[in-house]
C-alpha cells in the first residue's frame, strides 16, 4: 500500500511543469504510477468539450513487445457513443470493473476483446477535471486484482486531475507546434512561389517543405485539362529517396494501367471521381477496404505496397479539375490534422498551378513566334551559299566573275545595292549572298515582293499597321522594315511599287523612319535595302512611272546580271550541276546529254534564263528513259531536231531579233496552255511571271489571245 503519497503528488506535479516533451512526460508519470499502482495497461482518452467525441491521447503494455502505437481509427476523434466510455462518462469518479463485465454490452469493442486475450482480470478508470470540467479518463488494467482501498481512489482521483493538466499541457504545446510548423511552411511555399518559376523546381520545394510536417512516400499533383484525353495528367510527382529527399518519379504513376486502353483509364478514374472531389483520410483498413472498391486503387495497393492515401482536390472547374495525392506504404501514415494541414495549402498550390500555367502559356507562346521567325529566317535567307545549292554562281565566264567582283566590292558596306536583270537570272539569289557576305548575316534579311500584293496592301507590310487602322486589322503588325531591324531588307519587282508608296520608301532611306499605318509614333530602322527589278528604271523615270529621286537613292550601287544567251560559256557547268541535283532530289539515275542536244541548249535564247533552264531540265530528267535527257516539249526542241538533222557544214538560220525570240516564247507557252495566261494552268506561271507583266508584254508585242479562256 501506498505510504508516500504525497511526494508522488509533488513529483508528478514538478515533472509536469519542467518536462514539455509528451514521451519523456508520460514516460516519467508511468514509472512512477507503477511504484505505487502495479499495472500491465497504461491508455489516456480525452474528450472533446461536448463529451460526445473521443480520442485515444496515450497507450502502452507492460510486459508484451507491442510498440506503444495508437492503431488508426483511435488516433483521432470517435464517437462516444456505442462504447464502454459512454458508461464511465455517464458515472465520471474512479471505478473498478472487468473487462467481462463490458463485454456483455460491448462485445465488440477491440481493446476489452484484446485484455481478454492477454488475461487482465481487473481494470481502474480514473476520470479527468480541469476545473471541474470532465475532459477524459486514465485506465489501468492489471493481470491481478489490486485491492484499492478508499484512499488509493482519492489518491488516483488527485493524481487524475494532474494527469489532466499534463494531457491538456501537452495538446496545447503540440497544436502550437503544429501551427508553427503550418507557419514555417506556408512561408516556405510563398517563398518558393515568389522565387521559382519552372514547373520540377517550384513543386519539389513544395514537396520536401510539406514532408517536414507530413509523413508521406508519394507526392502526387495531377492535374485534368479540358480537350485533353488523358483523364489526369501527372503535372508533378516526387517520390522520398533514400536520403529523404524528394526526386521525381514514375513508380507511383496511377495511369499505369497494365496496359488498359485509355478507355479503360477513363472509365476507372471516373469511378474515383466521388473520392477526388472531396478531401478524404484514407488509412490501414479504410484504405484496404476503398481499394477493394477501385481498380485503381487496387493497382497501386497492389503493385506499389501503398497502404495510406491522402487526397486534397485543389480546384474542380469546368476546364479541368486538379488534385493532390499522398500516398505512403506506412498503413498509420497520416492523421486528421494532416488533412487539415494539406487542405490549407490548397489555395497556395492552386495560385502556384495558375502561376505556372501562365508561365508555361507564355513559353509556349514565345516558342511559337520564335518558330514562325526562324521558319521565315529559314525560308528567305537560307544558310547555303549558292554555289552549292542552287546553280547562281556556278560557272566562270567574265559575266558571273564581274558580278561576283561587284558582290565582295560592296557586301562589307551598308550602301543601297540595286540588282537589275532578266527574270530568271538569279536576282533574289545575289540578295542573299549580299546578306551573308556582309556583317549583318547574324540577322534576318527580309523580302517583299513589290508585284506579290495588291497596292492597298504593301504599305501594311513595309511599315506595319496598328489595330483597327483600317477594316479587318484586328490586330497589331510589324512590318518588313521593323522586322528587318539590324539586318536587310529585300525590295524584288521594286519598279512594281505605286507612286504614292515610293515617297514614303525615299523618307525611309533618307530618313531611317516611319509611322506604322494608323500610329502617331515614328519609328526608327537600321535596315540596308538591297532593291531588284526586270525593268529598265532609267526608262521608267523618263515615262513618269517611277520617281527620278528613289531612282537615284536606290541606284547607289548597281549590279547588273547578264542573261543567259550571253553566258553561253556557263550552260554546260550550269547543266551539269541542274542534272546532279535534280536527279538526286527526283530519285532518278544521272543520264547524259547528247552533243547535238547540249549544242542546241548553248544556241537557244533562254527568255526564263537559269530558271527556265532548270525547268526544262527538270522535266526533262522526270520524262527520260534511255541512257540519254529526252526533250521534247521544249520549246527550243526544233532548233535540237535542226541541229541534228543539219549537215554541220550547212550555215545556221538567220538570228531572230530579242522581241522576236520573247513573241515566239510567249506564243509557244499561250499555245501550250490553251490561251490561258494567269491561274494554276495559266501561261504566266509556266514563263514564271506576273500575269499583269505578261498582259503588258502581251500586249506590247501584238499577241492577241485567240485560242482558250482566261483562267
Amino acid at each position: 500500500m501506498p505510504t508516500n503519497d504525497e511526494n508522488l503528488l509533488l513529483h508528478l506535479n514538478e515533472a509536469i511543469a519542467t518536462i514539455r516533451d509528451k514521451d519523456q512526460l508520460f514516460k516519467v508519470v508511468t514509472t512512477k504510477l507503477r511504484l505505487i499502482f502495479p499495472f500491465d495497461f497504461i491508455g489516456i482518452n480525452v474528450f472533446d468539450k461536448e463529451l460526445q467525441m473521443k480520442r485515444l491521447f496515450l497507450r502502452d503494455y507492460y510486459g508484451t513487445d507491442e510498440a506503444p502505437v495508437i492503431p488508426a481509427g483511435l488516433d483521432h476523434f470517435t464517437p462516444i457513443a456505442g462504447s464502454p466510455i459512454e458508461k464511465l462518462v455517464a458515472a465520471p469518479r474512479v471505478q473498478q470493473f472487468t473487462p467481462q463485465q463490458y463485454l456483455a454490452d460491448y462485445p465488440n469493442y477491440a481493446p476489452f476483446n484484446k485484455f481478454d486475450k492477454l488475461g487482465v482480470k481487473h481494470i481502474t478508470a480514473v476520470p479527468l477535471h480541469i476545473g471541474g470540467l470532465l475532459t477524459g479518463f486514465l485506465t489501468l488494467a492489471s493481470r491481478r486484482v489490486p485491492n484499492l482501498t478508499a484512499a488509493d481512489e482519492i489518491l488516483l482521483g488527485k493524481l487524475g486531475s494532474l494527469i489532466a493538466v499534463a494531457v491538456a499541457n501537452t495538446l496545447a504545446f503540440e497544436e502550437v507546434a503544429r501551427r508553427e510548423q503550418e507557419r514555417t511552411l506556408q512561408l516556405s511555399i510563398t517563398n518558393a512561389l515568389l522565387s521559382i518559376k519552372q514547373r520540377e523546381p517550384l513543386f519539389r520545394a513544395v514537396a520536401e517543405g510539406l514532408s517536414k510536417v507530413v509523413p508521406f512516400d508519394y507526392f502526387g499533383l495531377r492535374v485534368q485539362r479540358a480537350g485533353r484525353q488523358e483523364p489526369f495528367e501527372g503535372f508533378a510527382e516526387f517520390s522520398r529517396t533514400a536520403d529523404d529527399l524528394m526526386a521525381p518519379m514514375l513508380a507511383l504513376d496511377p495511369n499505369r494501367t497494365n496496359g488498359l486502353n485509355q478507355l479503360d483509364r477513363s472509365a476507372m478514374y471516373h469511378q474515383l471521381n466521388d473520392l477526388l472531389q472531396t478531401p478524404g483520410l484514407y488509412t490501414a483498413d479504410d484504405f484496404r477496404a476503398q481499394a477493394q472498391r477501385y481498380p485503381l486503387l487496387r493497382q497501386i495497393y497492389e503493385e506499389y505496397g501503398t497502404r495510406a492515401m491522402l487526397i486534397v482536390p485543389i480546384w474542380q472547374r469546368t476546364d479541368g479539375a486538379a488534385v493532390l495525392i499522398l500516398a505512403s506504404s506506412n498503413p498509420l501514415a497520416f492523421r486528421p490534422e494532416d488533412l487539415d494541414t494539406v487542405v490549407s495549402l490548397a489555395p497556395q498550390i492552386a495560385l502556384a498551378l495558375e502561376n505556372l500555367f501562365a508561365f508555361e502559356q507564355i513559353e509556349e507562346l514565345k516558342a511559337h513566334v520564335e518558330q514562325e521567325r526562324t521558319y521565315l529566317v529559314d525560308e528567305i535567307n537560307t544558310s547555303a551559299r549558292f554555289g552549292a545549292d542552287s546553280g547562281a554562281f556556278v560557272g566562270s565566264g567574265p559575266a558571273l566573275q564581274r558580278v561576283q567582283l561587284r558582290i565582295s566590292q560592296v557586301a562589307p558596306t551598308d550602301t543601297t545595292v540595286l540588282i537589275s536583270g532578266e527574270t530568271g537570272t538569279g536576282k533574289e539569289l545575289v540578295a542573299r549572298e549580299l546578306h551573308n557576305a556582309s556583317p549583318r548575316h547574324a540577322r534576318a534579311l527580309i523580302k517583299l515582293n513589290c508585284a506579290a500584293l495588291p497596292a492597298q496592301l504593301i504599305e501594311s507590310e513595309l511599315f506595319g499597321h496598328e489595330k483597327g487602322a483600317f477594316t479587318g486589322a484586328v490586330e497589331r503588325r510589324i512590318g518588313k522594315f521593323e522586322l528587318a531591324n539590324g539586318g536587310s531588307i529585300f525590295l524584288d519587282e521594286i519598279g512594281e511599287l505605286p507612286l504614292d508608296l515610293q515617297a514614303k520608301l525615299l523618307r525611309v532611306l533618307q530618313e531611317r523612319e516611319f509611322e506604322r499605318l494608323g500610329g502617331t509614333k515614328v519609328l526608327h530602322s537600321d535596315a540596308r535595302v538591297i532593291a531588284a527589278t526586270n525593268r529598265v528604271l532609267a526608262d521608267e523615270v523618263a515615262a513618269g512611272r517611277f520617281r527620278a529621286d528613289l531612282y537615284y537613292r536606290l541606284n547607289v550601287f548597281p549590279i547588273e546580271l547578264a542573261p543567259l544567251r550571253e553566258r553561253r560559256e556557263d550552260i554546260e557547268p550550269l547543266l551539269r550541276h541542274f542534272v546532279q541535283r535534280l536527279s538526286k532530289r527526283l530519285g532518278k539515275p544521272i543520264r547524259q546529254v547528247r552533243p547535238t542536244d547540249l549544242a542546241a541548249l548553248q544556241a537557244y535564247s533562254w527568255p526564263g534564263n537559269i530558271r527556265e533552264l532548270e525547268h526544262v531540265l527538270e522535266q526533262s530528267i522526270i520524262v527520260s528513259q534511255g541512257q540519254f535527257l529526252e526533250f521534247a516539249g521544249f520549246a527550243g526542241a526544233p532548233l535540237m531536231m535542226a541541229t541534228t538533222a543539219a549537215p554541220p557544214a550547212q550555215p545556221a538560220a538567220p538570228i531572230k531579233t530579242l522581241k522576236e525570240q520573247e513573241r515566239d516564247h510567249i506564243l509557244a507557252a499561250l499555245t501550250r496552255t490553251g490561251g490561258r495566261v494567269s491561274g494554276a494552268q495559266g501561261a504566266a506561271l509556266l514563263l514564271d511571271i506576273n500575269p499583269k507583266t505578261l498582259e503588258a508584254r502581251m500586249k506590247k508585242l501584238g499577241i492577241r489571245r485567240t485560242v482558250g479562256v482566261e483562267g
